[in-house]
């Protein structure tokens, strides 16, 4: 793979968190919120929707039946971790915002275009960001824009994207911000900058109750 391509997908990778299901009650502090991060509140409808990009792009990549059907087998966490990508976007974006960087719609067009001259081309592009990062094409140009704001951030700190510095301005803007995610959906942890499941005492006392009666 080229090298810029190549470095492109680490850095999707590294803004790309995986998440296991987990249901649990609803959040009575902000009915129909999934997560509020800030003064933004992500509806569950604008999370639902996320995932409804994500998947369509998939039913047309896989036309076959039990090809897709393996494909959602193998994601059913996707909607916990788009919430992840979503809060987590948000963080980048505070932080780059507070630091002074910003990033032009021109950047974005020239790195999108200088991935599209790559082997493959659009097709290419957009085949990879689905299939590895669950990025759907609509929203290529957006991920491309966090990964630049993202690069900025750290050049100016004087890291990388895997330096120290890099995630602890990340976690100072996540405490900022004051994550709150539905409980369905587990809890933010500004330290890890990623959702967490969350503990769940009734669970813990119902699996000790289970473990008793077979005992």
């Amino acid at each position: 793979m080229h090298r810029r391509r190549r470095t492109a997908l680490l850095l999707a990778a590294t803004l790309a968190t995986a998440a296991p299901l987990l249901t649990a009650c609803g959040d009575e502090a902000h009915p129909g919120a999934a997560a509020v991060v800030g003064d933004d509140r992500i509806t569950v409808s604008q999370l639902e929707n996320r995932v409804k990009e994500v998947r369509t792009a998939q039913r047309d990549a896989i036309p076959n039946d039990a090809q897709y059907e393996q494909a959602i087998a193998q994601s059913g966490g996707l909607t916990r971790e788009i919430l992840n990508n979503m809060v987590l976007d948000r963080v980048l974006h505070s932080a780059a915002q507070d630091a002074g960087v910003t990033v032009s719609r021109k950047e974005v067009t020239k790195v999108r275009g200088e991935l599209e001259d790559q082997p493959g081309g659009v097709e290419q592009l957009e085949r990879d960001w689905l299939q590895t990062y669950g990025i759907p094409p609509e929203r290529i140009d957006e991920n491309l824009r966090l990964q630049l704001e993202a690069q900025k951030l750290a050049a100016q700190l004087g890291t990388d994207t895997s330096g120290p510095a890099f995630w602890k301005a990340l976690s100072d803007a996540s405490k900022k911000l004051d994550v709150d995610l539905n409980p369905r959906y587990g809890t933010w942890d500004p330290q890890k900058n990623s959702r967490v499941e969350a503990k769940l005492p009734w669970l813990r006392q119902v699996t000790q109750a289970g473990s008793q009666e077979t005992a």
